[in-house]
């Protein structure tokens, strides 16, 4: 997260060293009163067209808006929409302020109409029934190989025998045995399909929604063995990064121990499948989550290398000085290892955005201008918006561009020290002092982004990366540049042994800093309004270039704890399986269901409660009946005799068939209401004696979503 911030100065590995702030403009004089200057402020933000900085933050509100309308407006509409925008802005063409004001506008009606048009091109139809049988398909992406499983990414899904034909793009497969397979076979071979699930508490990730923009409409896994009918073209560049991963990856393994080498290999190639659970939760408690992904960080750090390397390397060639701009030269030899490196890393949106962002810095740098921009940001978030639209809706598009936007802004703020004469301690104390800014800069900007999808803040997150940031940027990435540049000729085990010992070290840091967290991760449940707030506040930030860009995250925090904090649910009923569970006492009892089921999971992730077999209600073989410690009487109706005396008894009866018309209970959780609405949230109100209830699926028509048969 700390990549752009730390492209500066020639794109040097390790943070960059930032003095206190220095005045800027006019307006910096009056911080004796808080909102002296703003109308200065504000007019020079738009003289200086910092207008074009609010473009992202156009497409976004548009594309929210695209989301929450009950359903998508005919293409007739949003053509006369943009017809009618068309005809204004050639209009007043000569009037430069209100034309800034209304570009503002075309962007939210362009962020509105780009999930249409990507649906349109990429979108594929959602299977809304199981298929069972034999098919024949062709291989296009390994997700993830883990022992002798695959999950593969397949499409040209055709039936074989009597197989009954799915009307998909490409679906998402588990294969079993297919450790051998690589993008561009065509495998025949038993498969389940099945509807790809939806989002398993509300407001949480929607897997649906994602899968229909990447054109996966099922998912599936093999009942069988499979045939390989066709080998796929060994110099398709698919086919070629992907020969590049497994061989990192078995070059890794083969020198490397557990946890160590599935950290090394999310960290070289971007696989994050051998990562150990206790290695994760020890880094996400340390704050040190964000050095998995592969990102801004680690494009930064190999970057740097390369340039800094070229440099040196063309400054001994003593007559190239009069031939070639050497600084120019080596920038644009770390584009080519920053391209190289996200080629292999799997191409996930934190790292796309940060290549774009590389590009662009290192490109000014090429061309002679400025590097370090928010209108660099601004250029780079357009692109992954543009091309990418769902992505704005990942949490990974969120924190990083968060990270961004306040280093960038704490970059403008603050000016370099000139330290080519100062002392070696200085220059360590400016080092460290430099990763404890970034880290508290870029936790701060990602906090309420971390607390909303994952409920995590790592309170002593500054620490932990103050520690092993720079064991990461000094030891650990320079020898995985260096090894995996050495595995084509075999002398890489020195350096990935080098490698191990420095992730070794950090994971025994993390373990340290997140057993001094134990008991202060505690964070807040948040409505989605809250990120709208947050989103409105970095727009502000980003728009004002004086200190009273302050004053958005300032009003921001009092609104959200006002307006936007949640409660806790006191029962959620699973739609696919039978789980069911109860609040008891501050925790959560397993009514039905199995404890170790996906669902039950995340939601014990999500409330941060133990969710255990527990129940307090009383069984037979009709059902289950019981009071809760809220005051509500449930009812788990089995066998259809159930319903005429607990409908009369209970507040809620919940059943997994349709339930009659005729059943008085004040709330029902039936079939029907769980395949329109999939995993159900309930609250219950003593003072109404009535529960509140929230579908994980909202009531909205849309093709990413499978209407119930």
């Amino acid at each position: 997260m700390t990549d752009t911030l730390k492209a500066g100065a020639e794109l040097k590995p390790g943070p960059v060293r930032l003095s206190p702030p220095v005045p800027s403009s006019p307006t910096r004089g009056t911080r004796a009163m808080p909102l002296a200057g703003l109308a200065a402020s504000i007019s020079s933000a738009l003289e200086h067209r910092r207008l074009f900085l609010l473009w992202p933050y156009g497409l976004v509100a548009g594309l929210v808006a695209a989301v929450a309308v009950p359903e998508t407006p005919p293409p007739w509409a949003l053509a006369a929409v943009g017809a009618i925008l068309a005809v204004l802005l050639a209009a007043l063409h000569n009037r430069l302020a209100l034309l800034r004001l209304l570009s503002l506008v075309a962007m939210v009606w362009l962020g509105f109409c780009l999930l249409p048009i990507h649906g349109a091109l990429f979108g594929t139809t959602m299977l809304a029934r199981p298929a069972y049988g034999t098919y024949e398909m062709r291989v296009d992406e390994i997700v993830s190989a883990t022992g002798d499983e695959v999950r593969a990414i397949v499409s040209a899904i055709t039936p074989a025998g009597d197989a009954r034909s799915v009307p998909i793009r490409r679906a998402r497969v588990v294969i079993r045995a297919g450790s051998g397979l690589a993008p561009g076979d065509i495998i025949r071979a038993p498969v389940r399909f099945y509807g790809v699930p939806g989002p398993v508490v509300p407001n949480g990730f929607d897997t649906q929604f994602h899968a229909y923009f990447d054109g996966v409409g099922a998912y599936g896994n093999t009942t069988g063995g499979f045939e390989r009918l066709a080998v796929g073209d060994a110099s398709a560049h698919e086919r070629v990064i992907d020969s590049i991963r497994r061989a990192i990856a078995a070059h890794i393994d083969a020198h490397l121990r557990q946890p160590a080498a599935g950290i090394a290999r999310a960290l070289i190639n971007g696989d994050q499948s051998a990562v150990s659970d206790e290695a994760r939760d020890t880094m996400a408690s340390a704050g040190l989550a964000h050095v998995l992904s592969v990102s801004g960080l680690h494009l930064t750090i190999v970057a740097g290398l390369v340039l800094v390397a070229l440099r040196m390397g063309l400054a001994t060639i003593g007559p190239i000085h009069g031939l070639v701009p050497v600084k120019r030269v080596a920038a644009g030899g770390a584009v080519l290892a920053a391209l190289g490196y996200f080629a292999i890393s799997g191409g996930n949106v934190a790292a796309l955005r940060s290549t774009i962002m590389l590009v662009l810095v290192l490109g000014a740098i090429v061309f002679g201008r400025r590097a370090l921009t928010m209108r660099n940001v601004a250029i780079a978030a357009l692109l992954v918006i543009v091309t990418d639209p769902s992505s704005i809706f990942r949490p990974s598009f969120q924190l990083s561009f968060a990270a961004v936007v306040a280093l960038i802004a704490a970059w403008e703020m603050m000016r370099h020290h000139d330290e080519r004469n100062s002392s070696i301690v200085a220059k360590v104390g400016g080092y460290l002092w430099g990763i404890v800014l970034t880290s508290v800069i870029a936790g701060l900007a990602t906090l309420l982004f971390s607390v909303y999808h994952f409920q995590q803040t790592s309170p002593l997150g500054v620490l932990g990366n103050l520690v092993s940031l720079p064991l990461v940027g000094f030891v650990m990435m320079p020898s995985a540049v260096v090894a995996t540049l050495l595995m084509p000729l075999g002398w890489e085990a020195p350096f990935l042994a080098i490698m191990g010992w420095s992730i070794d070290v950090m994971l025994a840091l993390g373990h340290i800093v997140a057993g001094w967290s134990a008991g202060l991760d505690h964070s807040p449940l948040l409505t989605p309004l809250a990120l709208g707030i947050g989103t409105a506040a970095f727009s502000w930030f980003t728009f004002l270039p004086t200190w009273h860009r302050l004053i958005g995250p300032a009003a921001a925090i009092p609104l959200i704890v006002l307006v936007a904090l949640d409660n806790p649910p006191d029962l959620l009923i699973a739609d696919t399986t039978q789980a069911i569970a109860m609040r008891v006492e501050g925790d959560m009892a397993l009514v039905s269901g199995k404890s170790d089921s996906f669902a039950v999971d995340v939601w014990r992730e999500t409330y941060s409660v133990p969710i255990e077999a527990n129940s307090p209600l009383s069984c037979d073989s009709i059902g289950c009946f019981g009071l809760s410690p809220s005051g509500f009487a449930v009812a788990l109706v089995k066998d259809p005799a159930g319903f005429y005396e607990d409908c009369a008894m209970a507040d809620i009866v919940i059943a997994r068939r349709s339930v009659p018309s005729t059943c008085s209970a004040p709330t029902v959780i039936d079939a029907d209401a769980l395949a329109r609405g999939g995993v159900q949230w309930l609250r219950w109100d003593q003072a109404a004696r009535r529960f509140d209830v929230r579908p994980a699926v909202p009531p909205v028509n849309r093709p990413w979503r499978v209407a119930p048969p």
